[in-house]
């Protein structure tokens, strides 16, 4: 017996076209449910809810940077590290309010829409999301702060913005560099101070073979307890490693303030050639960049 006749098609099509139109008239007011009426008086309430948001991180920011200067200096990098803080919970505070003025949260409606933007985040946003995520965990797991001084890859500088998405750096030579936090997850993170006010500059100083090497090493810890930048209750330590060009000292020792690095180490290399001259302690004699090369740690 033929059950496959031209009548039964045509009543599985129709009943897979209702199923289909029932599917689709659900979804149409699953949506309206979601979403709450849209008025130009909403509108208007959103775009100034957002200036004014803008305008107060603005805010927000000239206000830590200006207190951070004018308090104590020990207290300075505390002070701005409630920017991140500070920020955070403002752009949640003000999200909350826009999802709650555009849509009817309930509680079912919300695990739709948590849905709906995961998943549209998973696709058309993934490095965006990763990079909040990783700010996020950076909040708590401070692999840098504002007011450190950082390398992540080539950059290297003082952290002076933390965002949502991304932090500043500014480097040495004056240029602002914006570095997304989703490298955390695949770069390493250099911090010279980790939250504190000093941080330990290197110095080096090259010899030959033949210098006084108790003579070097005397003038090179004066130089750093004399110098008017040195934090004097951090140690001062001098090492030497040999090279077949000649001698490396490293001068290690710590300025008051870590944003003094360069000036501080321009000061101790100044005054310690001073020194030299009037000692006339040697220089290596030959330069040869295959055994004296200039990335030597």
């Amino acid at each position: 017996m033929n059950y496959f006749t031209p009548s039964n098609f045509y009543w599985l099509a129709q009943s897979a076209g209702e199923s289909a139109g029932d599917a689709a008239r659900e979804t149409v007011e699953e949506t309206r449910d979601i979403v709450a009426k849209i008025s130009p008086e909403k509108i208007a309430l959103a775009v100034l809810v957002l200036l004014g948001t803008y305008l107060t991180l603005k805010l927000i920011d000239q206000l830590i940077n200006w207190l951070s200067e004018r308090i104590a200096k020990e207290w300075r990098l505390r002070v701005k590290q409630f920017l991140p803080f500070l920020r955070m919970v403002l752009l949640t505070i003000v999200t909350v309010f826009l999802m709650n003025l555009f849509l009817n949260l309930s509680r079912d409606n919300i695990l739709a829409v948590t849905g709906t933007v995961a998943v549209a985040l998973g696709f058309a946003f993934k490095d965006f999301a990763s990079s909040i995520i990783a700010g996020i965990v950076g909040l708590f797991e401070s692999p840098y702060r504002v007011g450190d001084r950082i390398k992540i890859g080539d950059h290297y500088g003082e952290v002076i913005s933390y965002g949502l998405r991304s932090i500043r750096i500014q480097t040495p030579t004056d240029n602002t560099v914006t570095i997304p936090h989703n490298k955390i997850w695949t770069e390493a993170v250099s911090n010279a101070n980790a939250g504190a006010l000093e941080a330990q500059v290197v110095t080096k100083f090259y010899f030959a073979h033949e210098v006084d090497l108790d003579l070097v090493k005397k003038i090179l810890d004066r130089v750093a307890q004399t110098s008017k930048y040195t934090y004097l209750k951090l140690p001062i330590v001098v090492v030497m490693e040999e090279k077949p060009w000649g001698s490396l000292f490293r001068l290690k020792c710590y300025p008051l303030d870590a944003r003094d690095e360069f000036i501080y180490m321009t000061d101790l290399i100044t005054r310690a050639k001073r020194a030299f001259v009037k000692h006339n302690l040697t220089y290596p004699h030959l330069f040869n960049p295959e055994i004296f090369p200039e990335t030597e740690a």
